[in-house]
């Protein structure tokens, strides 16, 4: 079953940011992922939104995203992601 990664994000430091954008790429395809879709934050139907951007992430199963998130490709990047924004990333299976 496909696995999801849904990505919250609030920028904090916009250069750091875009480096870790565009290096984090190579790390999802590596394992099969793709990009589903970014967006930005428009407005709210319910609740706040406590964030501004958002990514949708695909892996063929929870080990596909899991390896991923546990790669040291992946893991060399998290300092510069953490400088760039707060970040929470959700997993969930379909």
């Amino acid at each position: 079953m496909a696995a999801f990664c849904i990505g919250r994000i609030k920028v904090k430091d916009v250069e750091a940011w875009e480096a870790y954008r565009s290096r984090v790429g190579a790390t999802i395809a590596q394992h099969g992922g793709e990009v589903l879709f970014r967006g930005t934050a428009a407005g709210s139907f319910s609740g706040g939104v406590d964030h501004d951007k958002v990514v949708a992430l695909r892996f063929a199963d929870l080990a596909a995203a899991r390896g991923w998130h546990d790669s040291a490709e992946y893991q060399a990047l998290i300092a510069l992601r953490d400088q760039g924004a707060e970040v929470s990333l959700l997993l969930y299976q379909e």
